[in-house]
């Protein structure tokens, strides 16, 4: 079984930044791929970034550039830093984890809200 708590959300100016972290529960975090995805209103939940167990990454074409996914084994935590924010970054983020086999987990999610 595996706990994630996300933490870090809240409301940021157009071109602002935010640091999301995932803090995970459970054992071997090192073999688990990690992702942040996010929900808008109306909107299907879609991945934005992903890392692997053996540090590769994936963005999706909106954010590249702009946010980056990191994973630090020895804190069993995944962080989205968030640059340049704009106005349709707004979204619940929630982190994943997943390993063939072994599950996929979700958090509880972190509203990211970019707004003058």
């Amino acid at each position: 079984q595996v706990q994630l708590v996300e933490s870090g959300g809240g409301l940021v100016q157009p071109g602002g930044s935010l640091r999301l972290s995932c803090a995970a529960s459970g054992s071997r975090f090192s073999d688990w791929r990690l992702g942040w995805y996010r929900q808008a209103p109306q909107k299907q939940r879609e991945l934005v970034a992903q890392i692997t167990r053996d540090g590769r990454t994936i963005y999706i074409d909106s954010v590249k550039g702009r946010f980056t996914i990191s994973r630090d084994n020895s804190k069993n935590t995944v962080y989205l830093q968030m640059s340049s924010l704009k106005p349709e970054d707004t979204a619940v983020y929630y982190c994943n984890s997943f390993r063939l086999g072994y599950g996929n987990y979700w958090g509880q999610g972190t509203q990211v809200t970019v707004s003058q």
